[in-house]
């Protein structure tokens, strides 16, 4: 078979169109570039195939193969899949990303998607039979790409930028296969990837898509309907500027890579121009900046195989959509043995220790998935199983400042806290603080409007939900963690526990100042100090909380893991109502 193709056509395009069409047809090929008498490109026929004198054409007739119509839509197909210009696909490899279809290649095997949509997208703008074909206007798929893929067994919808086109930026055709998708989503209920890599919109091409009722403004529309709904899952390749920003921050969860990812609303460039600062786009919106300061980014990723990774390990904990449960899995033992819980858990309420040595020994052995480990690190949230089901796990961590609740703590559990009720995860509350954290900094920081969210979406929570009472409950601490006033299905202690207003030295302070001001001998002030303190504790503690049945049972350490399976199992159907109304306003 002889091809020819466009003078502007590269050797690499030759190469793809050759092999594409004799592995297609079993013939050999010989493609002819320009007005050249010499074939810049040859392939032989498979050796498993017999050629039958290829030519320019085949006798569909007799043999039923392809058509020259066909065959010219085959080589269409494979330009496009080529991407951009040439020199943007090298300056990928220095960059250390991959080309985007070569990207699905990773995330979905060797044949990407099991469908696409939109491959012609700008076709008739830039392809290589128009008018006047340059290189640098090559705009295949219009720069994004859209589809539906087969990943880890769960059948997804996907966006993926081109960074080739434009910097992944955004123009009309484009803008219309994204918003289709989303559409489709809510349709068929399943997840959603976004493999972000776009520098916003395409500034030189916006009439047609900026401000229209379909054009990008819908993307953020549609991301709140799809809220809820179904899972929306991001990762980030490149920079994403300005309203390609936002995409990661309407997704439930999303993943930046080191040494690629930024976020900002506003370029470098842009930042200096309106305000004066110098700033680099990693010290402006890297992963760094999001995952501890903006709490912006869930998950940061090594490179491009572990975001994947990260990916694959999160939707096991995810239900399609928010009708469906939540898969389960085969169980498995914690990695350590429940036995050694009381041991880890100090007598003393403000010495410190670490939580993740408690859910090690509680939950299924390697399903803990944390989330936003920097971000507000006094409580923990994350993914786990209890004997193969997912829950979702909010736990005070007394190993930072006490484990006391900062505003980003308590926004972070109250968004973790909405996002499982939204999929129907049951919710484990590990209690273990002095309380929400006191000062002039943290009232200017918002202590009091971000922990009313976090009480907000735990009163609102609608899934099982199970606290424990691991040591101290002070304050409103525990209302935050769905104590007993917050329709948990079970509220339990280990006995290390206490539940009171405020711990004992402050309580003591507040009310015995003056009768211990009286008392001038120094030994004598601290031994009354050492009664009235063991006194107060006595008090609070959980047997006490128990005998008045303000809890529903104090368990053995070792048997706490065997509790609460048995208690999320007993309680997995259960159904709850909330006074009709439109929504709330907190959220």
């Amino acid at each position: 078979m002889q091809v020819r193709i466009d003078a502007q056509a590269t050797r690499e395009e030759a190469e793809a169109i050759a092999t594409v069409l004799a592995e297609e047809h079993g013939v050999s090929v010989e493609v002819f570039v320009g007005e050249s008498d010499e074939p810049l490109v040859s392939r032989d026929a498979p050796a498993e195939t017999e050629p039958t004198g290829a030519t320019d054409r085949v006798d569909e007739g007799q043999t039923g193969g392809p058509t020259e119509r066909e065959r010219r839509l085959r080589e269409q197909i494979a330009d496009i899949d080529e991407g951009g210009p040439e020199k943007y696909r090298q300056r990928l490899s220095e960059q250390g990303k991959l080309f985007v279809r070569d990207r699905l290649d990773l995330w979905f095997g060797e044949d990407g998607f099991v469908f696409e949509d939109g491959k012609f997208a700008n076709f008739d703008a830039w392809h290589p039979d128009g008018d006047d074909p340059q290189e640098d206007q090559r705009l295949p798929a219009d720069g994004l790409l859209t589809g539906a893929a087969d990943f880890e067994d769960r059948l997804v919808h996907v966006m993926a930028n081109d960074f080739t086109v434009k910097a992944g930026s955004m123009a009309e055709k484009g803008v219309e296969k994204f918003l289709r998708m989303q559409q489709r989503a809510l349709k068929t209920g399943r997840p959603v990837l976004y493999l972000m890599d776009s520098s916003g919109g395409r500034i030189d091409q916006q009439t047609g898509f900026f401000a229209n009722r379909e054009g990008i403004g819908k993307y953020y529309y549609n991301h709140s309907m799809l809220s809820g709904r179904v899972p929306q899952i991001c990762v980030l390749y490149g920079p994403c500027i300005a309203g390609a920003a936002y995409t990661p921050v309407f997704a439930d969860f999303t993943v930046m890579v080191e040494g690629m990812s930024a976020m900002a609303i506003a370029s470098p460039r842009m930042v200096e121009m309106v305000t004066g600062e110098e700033i680099d786009l990693q010290e402006l919106g890297g992963p760094e900046i999001h995952a501890r300061h903006s709490g912006s980014a869930d998950l940061i990723a090594t490179d491009e195989e572990h975001a994947r990774e990260l990916v694959a390990d999160l939707l096991t904990y995810l239900p399609d959509n928010c009708d469906e449960e939540p898969p389960q899995t085969a169980g498995a033992a914690p990695a350590k043995s429940p036995g050694g819980i009381d041991s880890i858990v100090p007598q003393e309420p403000n010495k410190g220790y670490d939580m993740t040595e408690i859910i090690e020994r509680v939950v299924d052995s390697e399903s803990w998935f944390e989330l936003r480990p920097q971000y507000g690190p006094e409580i923990l949230t994350g993914f786990a199983r209890i004997d193969g089901r997912p829950v979702g796990v909010v736990a005070n961590q007394p190993s930072q400042r006490a484990g006391a609740i900062f505003p980003d703590a308590a926004e972070k559990a109250a968004e973790f806290v909405w996002t499982c009720d939204a999929y129907g995860i049951p919710l484990l509350y590990l209690c273990d603080t002095p309380g929400f954290m006191a000062g002039s900094q943290v009232e200017k920081e918002g202590i009091l409007e971000q922990g009313k969210k976090m009480i907000y979406a735990t009163s609102a929570a609608t899934v099982p939900k199970q606290c424990v009472v691991v040591r101290k409950a002070y304050g409103a601490g525990i209302y935050a963690m769905s104590g007993p006033a917050y329709d948990p299905e079970s509220t339990i202690a280990l006995p290390s526990g206490e539940i009171a207003i405020m711990g004992p030295e402050a309580a003591i302070n507040a009310v015995y100042a003056n009768k211990l001001d009286a008392i001038d001998d120094p030994d004598e002030r601290e031994q009354r100090e050492a009664e009235l303190r063991e006194a107060y504790r006595e008090d609070i503690d959980v047997h006490r909380m128990a005998s008045e049945v303000v809890i529903d049972e104090i368990v053995p350490p070792s048997d706490l893991r065997d509790e609460l399976d048995a208690r999320f199992e007993f309680y997995e159907t259960v159904e709850k109502d909330r006074p009709e109304k439109k929504h709330g306003t907190v959220l």
